[in-house]
């Protein structure tokens, strides 16, 4: 057998009561892996059993380490009735299998019941022998690394990045299978816990075996995600980045393609810039994209050279591989090429436009060139040409065979194809930043993808090796880092679409847009102008009730609508705050019955590259009894007294351009941009209006009915943020550098009941729009103790989950900084301010959890608590909360820092011990006794939390960070007390250690870690 492993029952603690004659409890445990269970013998009469069992050894396939989690189930012995179940434990053996990762699972594991929610402790270690494997055809694919981050992990360098891989595996949802009928809730909601770990490691592990056939070793921007189809049955999806990735030894310079610490400027190291030389970064040795089926081609030969030492998955080695991809060309997409046409195709020269399209052909060969990483080594990106999205409405259909999922794998090739194509006709030939969802409702499900159509530089492909002299001249970079990325790829007498272009107001060398929209990170050599912002876009829509097609048709000929309206308001409120380009920008679009939820979510930058947006004008009718001229005129002095408010606020004065720059002058723009609400203007008023603002465009907003009025004063209205609050959904604010060591994540979720059946869509928006607003208030108020403080990765999550219901749920990180010192990036790496947090200096401590809580408490002894908040249709309008003093665990146990970041500041990674994605079901039917929904949920998240910081614990880690809860789905019923919900959390498990201190060595790093904070702890 290629694999042993081994389990050690030691001891439980905190057991509930299940005698009640004696009040103590009988408790045994049942160990099982496979189809293999040993049991322990029976603690009589104690709530603190020490078992101290022997070695349970299971011999099995290392498939099956990578398939099967290990189930742990405490029971309470009777002897004349049926052993009563106390709760379980499923424990992933996949972060042992990594010889990097830690060598035993050790610790103390909450007791979980579906019914119940936290039962106690369990003391538990886990070991895992391996032995060599020389069989050709095996299935597994352990050593395979996978990381949710999506940028490369920090204390790793990618020696090749390979390209997009995806996998899907579907199977009947016990919920609905017809034995339910019969069994007991707790026994469906284990049975569907459990087959949902059962298919999230067969997923892992096939996605694994393709990164292995592709030559690499690890996957980047890991993004896992449950389709429950209801009675069609169960998917779980998931899509990556495969990577060639090699360990820095403790001495190497960290690498330059992940997120920077927020102190620190970029490294000026050879190794992590192109050098003029001719020699190539140790991290992007020779690049290669690959991705779809697998198919042997011949590596191509590589002359550049490497300081790093030979690895196993070295680029050089022909392990990689091309999909044969039968793409054909599409009829629609224009001929526009990277170097065909356009001023950057004019001046980069013979060679430049070979090796551009020799990239070019190599990229469009691939099956799908996208990457789901979202931050990349400076001057990866060449050109980025915009948001590339696709929707489609399908009708569910029943699995009739878990083992043929063509049909969801067809629906996703369709999406894929279509992005694929967008990103062609915007003359780019990868889609970076890519993310697909899903959200369902009765048998309609929206299928959604996106991502940002991008020029990758060839530096970091095989087939356009930079390293090529010819003569004594030597190719250049394409263009200059700071600027290049926002350069336009198309051809500009070709444009996809109708755009205002101008020159680059940094190099005056190449042509620009006038507004930029993306789903990556701000890249961190980009020239920002002042401090960005959070902008989000929300829209509601009813629709009648429908079944089968006439359902589905009527969400699809919303849906384009919807998309239109999001965007419109999106640029609308990116000219309010005079910005002129979106990062991490994010769509969502949720079903419901009787309604459709849109939510956008970015961040708002000034890029110094691209023009100032011009003034916004106000055109049209306006109904009422008012003066038509005397309310655009009002309309119109808010709308300048909002623009220059908000240019102080975010301290945007942008430096006027100089003759001095090398290039020609930046030119007059030709044309005014307009957005028309209505396509009815005639030319005549087009004529009349007067709409030129000094020498800068006008956009123009046509009032065109009651709807347009409502709009402009919902944009006027918009929530601003507090002084000293900042906010954005990216990793990090753009134009803060100094952060401190202050940081706390926090979790709400906030549902709110509609109570009025004649609502239209105007009051609709309002409530949601109110909705999203009134809770970001909420965290501004409850971190003003914080103040400067930003909210940084600020992730919402709508949904409709029953007929009347709106939830948002949202996840976020407060970090505090130096207000002093963020004028500009600092030129080294100052040390952190404080050293450590106490109890007193958190915000949201485990007694004062009155509607909000931390995920980051000191105190081990205290559960980790959610900022839960219930909203209901009360007069007063207020929302319910619950305070909880529950206690999980002791004080022996490590503290666990848990961030939805990459990073945390002040510290550095030095190990990553593995992925955490876990998914809980919690059901009531005592909903009114544990403090109602808002009681419910907040126990609920914080069990959960309790939970994963007992499993990274448990592999000798002290935080996750990359942190996500990416379901949370919520079903009530007031009416018969009952409640369930559904979780999905991940991230990476990771030893960190502060700055200052030197890396701890092998023999003491599960002993005694460091925890981020300064306080010594002990795993």
């Amino acid at each position: 057998m290629p694999g042993k492993l081994k389990a050690k029952i030691v001891a439980g603690r905190h057991l509930p009561v299940m005698d009640r004659a004696s009040d103590l409890t009988d408790a045994f445990v049942e160990v099982k892996f496979g189809n293999t269970t040993f049991k322990t013998d029976v603690c009589p009469k104690s709530l603190n059993p020490q078992w101290n069992s022997e070695w349970f050894k299971f011999e099995v396939d290392d498939e099956d380490l990578q398939d099967e989690p290990l189930q742990v189930t405490v029971l309470d012995h009777d002897t004349y009735s049926a052993n009563d179940a106390i709760g379980k434990v499923y424990i992933d053996i996949d972060p042992l299998l990594c010889s990097e990762a830690a060598s035993v699972i050790s610790g103390w594991f909450p007791i979980y019941d579906t019914i119940h929610g936290i039962r106690g402790e369990i003391n538990v270690l886990v070991k895992v022998e391996l032995f060599n494997d020389l069989n050709r055809f095996r299935q597994s694919s352990c050593g395979v690394k996978f990381f949710c981050t999506s940028s490369i992990p920090r204390c790793y360098k990618a020696a090749m990045v390979h390209g997009f891989v995806e996998e899907l595996v579907v199977n009947e949802d016990p919920e609905y299978q017809w034995i339910d009928r019969i069994r007991t809730p707790r026994a469906s909601n284990e049975a569907r816990q459990r087959l949902i770990s059962l298919m999230s490691g067969e997923l892992q592990r096939k996605i694994g075996l393709k990164v292995l056939e592709m030559g690499g070793n690890a996957v980047v921007g890991y993004l896992q995600c449950f389709d429950l189809e209801g009675e069609s049955g169960l998917v779980v999806r998931a899509i990556g980045t495969a990577c060639t990735l090699d360990k820095l030894s403790s001495g190497s310079a960290p690498n330059s393609n992940t997120h920077m610490h927020p102190n620190t400027a970029p490294p000026s190291n050879a190794c992590n810039s192109p050098s003029k030389d001719g020699k190539e970064p140790v991290f992007a040795e020779d690049l290669t994209l690959s991705s779809g089926p697998s198919t042997p081609f011949r590596a191509l030969p590589t002359t550049t050279t490497s300081s790093s030492s030979p690895s196993p998955f070295s680029p050089s080695k022909p392990c990689s591989r091309q999909s044969s991809s039968s793409d054909t060309d599409l009829s629609l997409t224009p001929k526009t090429g990277m170097g065909n046409g356009g001023s950057a195709g004019k001046e980069a020269g013979p060679l430049k436009t070979l090796l551009r399209q020799q990239t070019q052909t190599a990229l469009e060969q691939r099956e799908f060139p996208f990457f789901t990483l979202t931050s990349f080594p400076p001057g990866f990106l060449v050109h980025v040409g915009g948001v590339v999205s696709a929707r489609s409405v399908k009708l569910l259909d029943r699995i009739h065979n878990p083992d043929e999922p063509e049909t969801r794998d067809a629906w996703w090739e369709e999406i894929r194809q279509e992005i694929k194509s967008h990103a062609k006709a915007l003359g780019c030939h990868a889609v970076v930043g890519y993310s697909e969802s899903t959200s369902i409702c009765e048998e309609v499900c929206i299928l959604s993808a996106s991502g940002t159509a991008a020029i990758l530089n060839p530096r970091y492909m095989r087939e356009g090796c930079l390293d090529i002299v010819i003569g004594d001249h030597r190719f250049e970079e394409l263009s200059p880092p700071s600027c290049g990325f926002c350069h336009i790829p198309y051809d500009e007498l070709n444009m996809p679409f109708p755009a205002q272009l101008t020159y680059c107001y940094q190099c005056r060398r190449q042509k620009v847009p006038d507004v930029l929209f993306t789903t990556i990170d701000l890249p961190p050599e980009a020239a920002v102008t002042g401090k960005g912002c959070l902008i989000q876009a929300r829209l509601c829509r009813l629709k009648k009730k429908a079944q089968g097609e006439v359902n589905a048709t009527a969400i699809s000929n919303l849906l384009p609508f919807m998309e239109y309206e999001l965007h419109t308001q999106l640029m609308n409120k990116l000219k309010l705050r005079s910005m002129n380009a979106l990062f991490g920008l994010h769509i969502q679009i949720s079903v419901g019955e009787n309604m459709l939820l849109g939510l956008a979510s970015a961040t708002g930058v000034y890029l110094t590259a691209l023009p100032a947006p011009g003034a916004i004008q106000i055109a049209g009718k306006t109904p009422g009894e008012m003066s038509n001229d005397h309310h655009i005129l009002t309309i119109q002095k808010r709308i300048n007294d909002t623009i220059a408010k908000n240019k102080e606020l975010y301290q945007i004065n942008p430096p006027e351009p100089t003759e001095e720059v090398v290039g020609s002058p930046i030119p007059e723009p030709r044309q005014r941009s307009r957005l028309f609400r209505s396509h009815s203007e005639s030319s005549d008023e087009q004529s009349e209006l007067d709409l030129s603002h000094g020498k800068k465009d006008a956009f123009v907003l046509e009032i065109d009915d009651t709807d347009a009025v409502e709009d402009i004063h919902s944009l006027l209205m918009d929530a601003s943020t507090p002084a000293g609050f900042y906010s954005c959904n990216t990793e990090t604010m753009p134009g803060i550098f100094n952060w401190t060591s202050g940081v706390q994540m926090f979790t709400s979720v906030r549902v709110f009941r509609l109570s009025n059946a004649n609502l239209t869509n105007q009051g609709l928006n309002k409530i949601f729009t109110d909705l999203c607003e009134n809770l970001l208030k909420s965290f501004y108020f409850k971190l003003r103790s914080m103040i400067p403080c930003c909210l940084c990765k600020l992730n919402f999550t709508v949904a409709v989950p029953e007929e009347e219901l709106i939830q948002v749920a949202v996840t976020a990180v407060a970090m505090t900084f130096d207000k002093d010192q963020n004028q500009e990036k600092p030129a080294d790496k100052p040390p952190t301010k404080g050293g450590g947090e106490t109890e007193e200096q958190l915000q949201f401590p485990m007694e004062l959890c009155a509607d909000a809580a931390t995920g980051n408490t000191q105190q081990a002894s205290k559960a980790s608590v959610s900022s839960l908040e219930r909203c209901s249709p009360l007069p007063e309008g207020r929302s319910r909360s619950l305070r909880s003093t529950r206690s999980f665990g002791s004080s022996s146990v490590a503290v666990v820092k848990m961030t939805p970041l990459s990073f945390l500041p002040g510290t550095r990674i030095i190990k990553y011990l593995g992925i955490i994605n876990m998914f809980f079901i919690r059901e009531t039917t005592s909903l009114r006794e544990e403090g109602g929904v808002s009681g419910f949920l907040h126990s609920f998240i914080a069990e959960v939390f309790a939970m994963v910081r007992a499993h990274v614990a448990a592999l000798g880690g002290n935080a996750v960070v990359s942190y996500s809860m990416k379901e949370c789905m919520l079903m009530e019923n007031p009416n018969k007390n009952q409640a369930q919900c559904l979780i999905n959390v991940s991230g990476d498990a990771v030893i960190c250690v502060r700055e200052t201190d030197p890396e701890p060595t092998p023999s003491t790093t599960n002993i005694g870690q460091i925890c981020p904070s300064g306080t010594d702890v002990t795993t």
